[in-house]
């Protein structure tokens, strides 16, 4: 079956709390939540480009980077790419940080349609942050606090259409910070987020068949 963006839409849009009706999202695959790097391709993909340095299975990290750029690559519009910008989600450290990772930045330079789009990492954060896991994610506006536009970029011009762009949909936190951000300062800019993942939580009683109800 060939590889193709799949949209958000109402029968899925619950799952991600922070989004709403007018958000434009899409996505390549579905990550299964408490399943670990076991629980299928997806998994392992992730699991692979979130690789912290130093740590076991590192050198899984380049090539999962090079498989999401690739993948992109042959799914994204190119005559809608000639025209925008690609905003790489920041992540939880600050550039000066040791652990400080670019591996969305880089899936994004790594996108070829048919040749480099503008990757613009409009927005930083500004102190470094604990990764978010679990129940330790932030709401929008708390986000907001700690992110900041990097003028220079901002100066330089933004095309009108702008793909921010991150590794897994969980509840919409990142995407909604950013696009209200980019929105308050370029209001006639159409955004769209783009996701490697989303995140998809499966229900307990999946497995369980009547027979096991009524015992």
């Amino acid at each position: 079956m060939a590889l193709r963006l799949q949209k958000i839409d109402p029968t899925n849009r619950g799952d991600h709390y922070y989004l709403v009706d007018e958000d434009e999202c899409y996505f390549l695959y579905e990550y299964t939540a408490h399943a670990g790097w076991q629980g299928g391709a997806t998994n392992q993909l992730i699991h692979n480009l979130q690789k912290k340095r130093n740590a076991g299975g590192y050198l899984y990290k380049t090539p999962a980077i090079a498989q999401c750029a690739q993948a992109f690559s042959e799914v994204i519009n190119a005559d809608w790419l000639a025209h925008a910008s690609l905003v790489p989600t920041p992540p939880s450290k600050i550039r000066t940080d040791v652990d400080y990772d670019d591996r969305i930045c880089r899936v994004c330079n790594g996108i070829r349609k048919p040749g480099a789009p503008q990757v613009l990492e409009l927005i930083e954060q500004i102190t470094s942050t604990e990764t978010f896991k679990g129940g330790n994610r932030k709401k929008p506006d708390e986000l907001r606090q700690n992110y900041r536009f990097n003028e220079q970029l901002l100066r330089g011009g933004v095309r009108p259409s702008i793909g921010i762009v991150d590794d897994v949909l969980t509840t919409g936190s990142h995407f909604r910070a950013i696009k209200d951000m980019i929105l308050e300062r370029l209001p006639d800019t159409k955004v769209v987020g783009f996701f490697i993942a989303r995140r998809v939580i499966p229900d307990p009683f999946d497995s369980v068949s009547i027979e096991d109800l009524l015992k």
